[in-house]
């Protein structure tokens, strides 16, 4: 019961949290490779970078009419050390089987701890992989206008449907391992995101509103990045979530190792909290800003939320849960309504209710609304985002795109 409960909340959070992990527009690259795991690099802007091993492959895929064919192979690929299925282009299966490969600094050990931490902390990542990063989404103007123009942008419950395997599988106790998915999902996702790279630029609607020629830079990745496991950490510590020194580590390694399958170069990539924070603060902060796709998927997104029966999570409280979360400019951004009762409920009870339930706070010396709240804050938690728990134990297959939204 406990697996699934995990499992529930991480699908929703990475439900909300990934979509396909494209990145906003970002000001001057100013950080320095030295702060990366790699510790050296080119010095090459990340936003003139894309994925030179992908792109061509998937390009070629897309030219020759073979993705049909492909995504049909690779429907079958389900588990990390699953051998690849016959028929596949030879180009692309040599890339794969690069492409699967864990980079040589992957530290096991850590890998392990990260499980204890997500078993531990998987109700909270819910909350914060969907409102701290999957609602940030809507405010990356990349990002959402990328969304919402590529073929996901059709189907915003199917696309996240797909895109939630990221969360979950990170969040399993076996992800990088051979009966794991996350391997699998990074790969999958990585060929996703080079056939956006080279269908997007012929849409016209989102070649009017572009800021750039080409989508999903590495720049654009790890702006995404950041609005995940970055934020993610920087809202429980503001909740006083207390968390070890080494799990906080593993945590980040789990994330670094993602970043590297899915095709983000090493000199990119912080080798701490504090290089992390230090990049987010550049590239990521500065370029939160409301777009017209962004206002109409967040509320895409809430809609789906609300129109799931017989939970607490209607639209008043995700509503409410966003702007605690993200902030009243960034809600405003996104015109979501006020609703004063949640709105003060989450203001004043969320972190005395965080307290109590890590056994820092009695619940009897909590403030009132704690008291006459704490039942609602739970299930909150453990439903945060089950917008898609129809779905959640069928077959997800992330595919190469044919085509971009068809509605535009």
């Amino acid at each position: 019961m406990v697996e699934r409960s995990r499992r529930d909340v991480l699908w929703a959070g990475g439900a909300l949290s990934a979509f396909g992990a494209l990145a906003a527009a970002t000001p001057a690259w100013s950080w320095s490779p030295k702060g990366s795991v790699a510790g050296v690099g080119a010095g090459l802007d990340p936003r003139t970078v894309w994925d030179a091993e992908a792109d061509p492959i998937v390009a070629g895929i897309v030219q020759r009419g073979e993705v049909a064919q492909v995504n049909k192979l690779l429907n079958t690929w389900r588990k990390n050390g699953q051998p690849l299925p016959d028929g596949l282009p030879a180009d692309l299966r040599a890339f794969m089987e690069k492409a699967r490969r864990l980079p040589e600094w992957t530290d096991q050990g850590k890998l392990r701890t990260a499980v204890d931490f997500n078993e531990k902390r998987g109700l909270y990542l819910g909350v914060t992989y969907g409102f701290a990063s999957g609602m940030m989404s809507t405010v990356i103007p990349r990002e959402a206008r990328a969304v919402y123009y590529s073929k996901g942008g059709a189907d915003m419950k199917d696309r996240i449907t797909k895109t939630a395997k990221l969360g979950y599988d990170i969040g399993t106790a076996n992800a990088f391992k051979p009966d794991g998915e996350m391997i699998v999902t990074c790969v999958k996702t990585r060929l996703a995101h080079a056939g956006v790279r080279h269908l997007l630029p012929q849409s016209l609607h989102w070649s009017k509103v572009a800021d750039e020629k080409i989508p999903i830079s590495q720049a654009d990745i790890m702006v995404t990045w950041h609005s995940l496991p970055t934020t993610v950490m920087q809202n429980l510590l503001k909740w006083k979530v207390p968390i070890p020194a080494a799990e906080s580590t593993a945590f980040l390694h789990s994330w670094q190792v993602t970043a590297h399958m899915l095709g983000v170069l090493d000199e990119y990539i912080p080798n701490s909290w504090a290089e992390a924070n230090s990049q987010a603060a550049q590239v990521l902060t500065p370029i939160l800003a409301p777009t017209p796709e962004g206002i109409k998927l967040a509320d895409m997104l809430l809609g789906l939320g609300a129109s799931i029966d017989g939970t607490l999570l209607t639209k008043p409280i995700l509503s409410a849960l966003t702007r605690y979360v993200l902030g009243d400019e960034i809600a405003g951004w996104l015109k979501i309504r006020k609703t004063p009762v949640w709105d003060g409920v989450f203001q004043h009870g969320w972190e005395p209710f965080i307290a109590v339930r890590e056994g820092l706070l009695k619940l009897e010396k909590a403030p009132g609304v704690v008291q006459k709240s704490y039942w609602a804050f739970d299930e909150v938690l453990r439903l945060a985002a089950l917008l898609i728990l129809s779905e959640g134990n069928i077959p997800i297959n992330i595919q190469i795109p044919h085509t971009n939204n068809p509605r535009y």
